[in-house]
């Protein structure tokens, strides 16, 4: 989503790093390129104003004008300001005094309120938790439905009453089942509309004050703009919201609302969606948002990402076959799956710190696409190729390429890189026995 001004940051900051030291003037003409990207990508522009008031302030200062690195530390004062105006620190969800914890799904139709109701309760059963979803969108034509088919697709339980019932009585009953049962917590997705009107409004308090939830979670489109922001003003004029929820997160819109909803409503972002899959909610860490703007990636993100895709002893056991130099096709493709589960490509390349950016910077497309063919090409083969690929021979990759549907010359293009990667992993493990892994490397396998 923020891929426009990453890069638009990333050019002002380079600009600033090519000057052996910074005038008052060099700040100023930097200050002005980034107001100009801040409101190009749709953020407020009150929230704009302040914010580069404060980093020009700071970047005046005599201990950067006159440091050795100045344009780092310029970065890095930028850096602080956009964790201010995300929120400074996580705010994580509420824990009540007794069970159960209530969540109140608010927002307007065609946010993803229902989606991210059960984006949430797989979310938080991954923690050890026992939801229950509550269908209490009793408008909505096949509302009820849906949420139960995303139950049935994470087999979560959802308890419901039709579309006859008084939302308000199906919230409280629901919490009554849910104590019964031990459900904990609840999750109510409730009716929204196409606008904010008084009658939605009166039901949401209604449902407020009949189950007095624990968090009232506001679930916003981030590619709605400015518009999000005055929608969360007002439901949270009304309703006292705790928490939002930006959907879209992935999407290709400016994403200026997640930069000024904090700042103008009060109200902490808490969760991101990141793709449509029932997997992609993300607890929300504004420092880590920050690091994605300015081209500093976000590798604690990939790493929880990974870690969730792969055990402890799959991974021992991976990392003893790449140091015994025994890693295959096999092995290769049981990656490539795991690698699919975490997200789409392009996003991974942006946790990668600087590598989103230089990869649009040289106009390199990498896309999922380029998963298929390698998958393509590894399937079309038998197990005994997969695990002994040195001995396929050229009329194998004929048929391989035929059976992949794609050209031979791509088919001894892949073998040829996968043959380089053995050889540097087998490298590494012989090193690594020796105790002589290289120092710059990013990672070590002794």
């Amino acid at each position: 989503m923020f891929e426009t001004l990453s890069d638009r940051l990333n050019e002002t900051f380079g600009k600033l790093g090519r000057k052996g030291r910074l005038t008052e003037k060099d700040v100023d003409e930097a200050m002005r390129d980034v107001r100009r990207a801040l409101l190009e990508a749709d953020v407020n522009f009150k929230v704009v104003k302040e914010f580069v008031a404060n980093v020009k302030e700071r970047a005046l200062g005599q201990e950067v004008l006159q440091s050795l690195t100045p344009a780092q530390t310029v970065i890095g004062i930028v850096n602080e300001e956009l964790i201010q105006i995300l929120g400074a620190e996580r705010v994580p969800l509420v824990q009540p005094d007794r069970p159960p914890q209530i969540l109140m799904m608010v927002g307007l139709n065609g946010a993803g309120k229902t989606t991210h109701s059960g984006k949430l309760a797989l979310h938080l059963r991954k923690q050890g938790r026992n939801p229950l979803l509550v269908a209490a969108d009793v408008y909505r034509p096949a509302a009820i439905n849906q949420l139960q088919a995303l139950g049935r697709q994470i087999e979560m339980p959802v308890y419901e009453e039709g579309t006859k019932a008084d939302p308000v009585d199906i919230a409280r009953n629901a919490v009554r089942f849910a104590q019964e049962r031990g459900h904990n917590p609840v999750i109510i997705d409730t009716a929204g509309r196409l606008q904010i009107d008084e009658r939605l409004m009166q039901e949401l308090v209604n449902i407020k004050q009949a189950v007095n939830p624990t968090e009232i979670l506001l679930v916003a489109d981030a590619m709605t703009g400015q518009e999000a922001v005055g929608v969360a003003e007002e439901f949270h004029r009304q309703l006292d919201v705790t928490g939002l929820v930006l959907t879209k997160m992935d999407g290709d819109a400016r994403g200026g609302a997640a930069l000024s909803i904090r700042s103008v409503t009060g109200i902490p972002i808490k969760f991101i969606g990141t793709g449509e899959k029932l997997d992609t909610l993300e607890p929300f860490y504004p420092d880590r948002l920050a690091g994605r703007i300015l081209g500093m990636g976000d590798v604690l993100s990939l790493i929880e990402r990974a870690q969730e895709q792969t055990s402890e002893a799959d991974a021992e056991r991976l990392q003893d076959r790449m140091m015994k130099g025994q890693f295959d096709l096999e092995d290769f493709l049981e990656q490539l799956q795991k690698i699919k589960s975490m997200g789409p490509l392009s996003q991974l390349m942006d946790m990668i710190p600087g590598l989103g950016g230089q990869l649009r910077q040289a106009k390199a497309e990498i896309s999922d696409d380029d998963y298929k063919k390698v998958e393509a090409i590894i399937r079309s083969m038998t197990p005994w190729e997969r695990r002994h690929p040195e001995k396929i021979t050229n009329s194998r990759r004929r048929r391989i390429a035929r059976g992949s549907g794609r050209d031979r010359q791509e088919v001894n293009q892949m073998l040829s890189q996968f043959k380089e990667m053995q050889k540097m992993m087998g490298q590494f493990g012989q090193m690594a026995k020796k105790g002589k892994m290289p120092k710059n490397l990013p990672f070590n396998l002794s």
